[in-house]
């Protein structure tokens, strides 16, 4: 019998003892015991509240949660944008564990890997979410809530019936910043004087431009938080108003960081740190780690809600999930580390890991030759972000401001106490060598126990996968050689020019993965690459489409336009998207020197019309359009 089909009988026999447990409790007429449980979340914010010391926020409604409950001061979402991030909740489980690791993908799941809320309502939880479900999953499964619904609550339970409830709120979202005038005045209509965040006032990070712009951003990404804050009070009171007060623990908490640029979308603080309050009324106060009003360091992960909340309804946890639950009678030792990562962002390929401990971030960037500020349709939306690349092409930008333009480092390594906003590098210096060396070896370990599926480019991953699902693929060991990609992965984002011979050898690999890290490494050589063209060109008959196409952007990066760009017209017309998403921002990427081919991009965006309906190879090619005059 192998691993898994031993894990997925013993958690059948899990399930049918823990049914047996709630119906012998149940027959016994001895009431069970266990709390209501109150998720209310916030989108796109940073713990800028004043229960966590910001002297700008005005949230009277938190603040008094706070002073009832516990604050937790690291919190951290392991992906500072939202689908990833909730996929990563939901399952209790790392995104790239499974697949659900881009921005807007459908991943699949296996039946034995099952959502926090089908535990619950296998133990007799009513579960309700109001109202969002964007977990990165191609499906959600049918028993997966009782409602979900912008009119899911708790009061449609049977009578007794112990529940738990989300309550999403979007009030505080990156696109309520940049809300017309007339929408933003009717959003704050009613709004006291005082509840108004005076722009004079921002403090704006080191890492953007102090403009009008920019203050007026941050302004009213207060003021929305101060009208979430409202909403937050008006749900407290239904619970009051419903006599469940006293039965219900109750979690504020937001999905990411501000959503801001450079925040969200990110692996700093700024991004990955989230607000986190948990109340517990005066009966349920001994399964609290504080007294109310009390503050802990304690690392905390989104991965590790689920098995909490499993942990406060005194629910098995599964082995699968990889998190550990920090509350309740099942309480793990506290994490020495936080993990995040990041890949595609809505249209743009990227690849990046971080691990934290209370003080220091560990940041490895496996695609370094791209510039943080890849330019996406909708980041770009923000003012901040307009005015900030303005005065970037202008050459006005100065000191950490410039950094997002740039080409990546290959590590990073921030002390976050002394340098909160991270923006000064310290990797490579002498005196924390000792401190880089280790957390790279434990995020080496992370990538390695979880079986991170970032290290396969998209459409690969979905055709091994594709009689199967990514997360067994990924378990295969044979069928996915981690270590060996992973190797080629470190060696292709040093970006050293005496690696060449090494990664020439990788494009000959017998693993396709392998091979597109290889190319990957010759891409980000620029012209120091030249040598190996031979190499390159044969790359363009790979079988594997990621391959011959990261070899055209090889190619194209020493001039050798005339033979690559064949390559990249005809990935235009591929089946899978996500090739075609590749090709397009290679060509992005070349400007005016994709010219050549305009009536290709021409078809190829008519041709993305008419596909699926994401369509982010239009979002690059409409772009380029313009940008060509065509």
């Amino acid at each position: 019998m192998s691993i898994a089909s031993l894990r997925d009988s013993l958690r059948r026999l899990t399930y049918l003892a823990t049914l047996l447990a709630v119906f012998c409790t149940a027959t016994s007429g001895q009431p069970l015991d266990r709390p209501n449980i109150l998720w209310v979340t916030s989108e796109d914010m940073s713990p800028n509240l004043g229960s966590f010391g910001d002297v700008y926020a005005v949230t009277p409604n938190l603040d008094r949660l706070a002073d009832r409950g516990v604050r937790y001061r690291n919190a951290f979402a392991p992906i500072g944008v939202c689908a990833p991030a909730r996929s990563s909740l939901i399952l209790g489980m790392y995104a790239p564990s499974v697949g659900s690791h881009h921005m807007q993908s459908w991943a699949r799941l296996p039946d034995s890997i099952r959502l926090y809320s089908q535990h619950l309502r296998q133990a007799g939880y009513y579960c309700t979410n109001n109202w969002k479900q964007h977990y990165n999953l191609e499906t959600v499964p049918e028993d997966a809530w009782d409602e979900s619904s912008r009119q899911a609550h708790w009061r449609n339970r049977r009578p007794g019936q112990p529940f738990f409830a989300i309550f999403n709120l979007n009030f505080s979202h990156e696109s309520q910043i940049r809300l017309s005038e007339e929408a933003y005045r009717q959003r704050v209509q009613g709004f006291q004087p005082h509840e108004l965040h005076d722009p004079a006032l921002a403090d704006v990070p080191p890492y953007h431009p102090d403009t009008p712009e920019v203050r007026r951003d941050w302004a009213r990404y207060a003021d929305m938080i101060t009208y979430m804050d409202k909403r937050v009070g008006e749900i407290l009171q239904e619970l009051e108003a419903d006599g469940l007060a006293e039965d219900t623990i109750v979690f504020y908490y937001s999905d990411h960081g501000a959503g801001m640029p450079r925040s969200k979308r990110w692996l700093y603080d700024s991004s990955l740190r989230v607000p986190l309050i948990i109340h517990f009324p005066p009966k349920y106060q001994h399964l609290s780690e504080s007294q109310p009003g009390g503050l802990t360091d304690r690392l905390v992960s989104f991965v590790d809600f689920g098995p909490t909340l499993l942990s406060l309804a005194g629910v098995e946890i599964p082995d699968r999930m990889q998190g550990s639950a920090f509350l309740g009678s099942r309480t793990a030792e506290p994490r020495r580390y936080i993990h995040g990562f990041r890949d595609r962002m809505d249209e743009r390929y990227d690849m990046v890991r971080a691990v934290r401990d209370q003080r220091y971030k560990y940041i490895r960037n496996y695609m370094p030759h791209r510039i943080y500020a890849q330019h996406l349709n909708y980041m770009y939306e923000m003012p901040t972000m307009q005015v900030w690349q303005r005065l970037y092409d202008q050459g006005k930008l100065i000191g950490p401001q410039k950094f997002f333009f740039q080409p990546k480092a290959a590590e990073e390594l921030y002390d976050t106490w002394a340098d909160p906003h991270e923006v000064n590098n310290l990797a490579g210096q002498a005196e924390f060598q000792a401190i880089q060396a280790r957390l790279s070896a434990e995020l080496r370990r992370w990538i390695l126990e979880i079986r991170d599926l970032g290290f396969l480019p998209e459409a690969e991953m979905e055709r091994r996968s594709a009689g199967t699902t990514p997360y067994e693929h990924a378990q295969d060991l044979r069928e996915y050689e981690l270590v060996r990609i992973l190797e080629a992965a470190e060696l292709a984002s040093r970006r050293q020019p005496s690696d060449l011979p090494r990664l020439v050898r990788l494009l000959k690999d017998d693993d396709s993965a392998v091979r597109y890290w290889g190319a990957t490494g010759l891409a980000g050589l620029g012209a120091e690459a030249a040598p190996a063209a031979t190499e390159l060109l044969s790359a363009l008959k790979d079988e594997a489409p990621d391959v011959r196409i990261t070899a055209a952007e090889a190619l194209c990066n020493f001039g050798q336009y005339e033979r690559a760009l064949p390559t990249l017209a005809a990935a235009l017309q591929h089946e899978s998207e996500w090739v075609r998403l590749r090709a397009a921002g290679v060509l992005s990427d070349l400007g005016g020197e994709s010219r050549t081919l305009l009536p290709e991009i021409k078809q190829a965006f008519e041709d993305n019309e008419r596909r699926r309906p994401s369509n982010y190879p239009n979002r690059i090619l409409g772009r380029l359009l313009q940008i060509l005059g065509g």
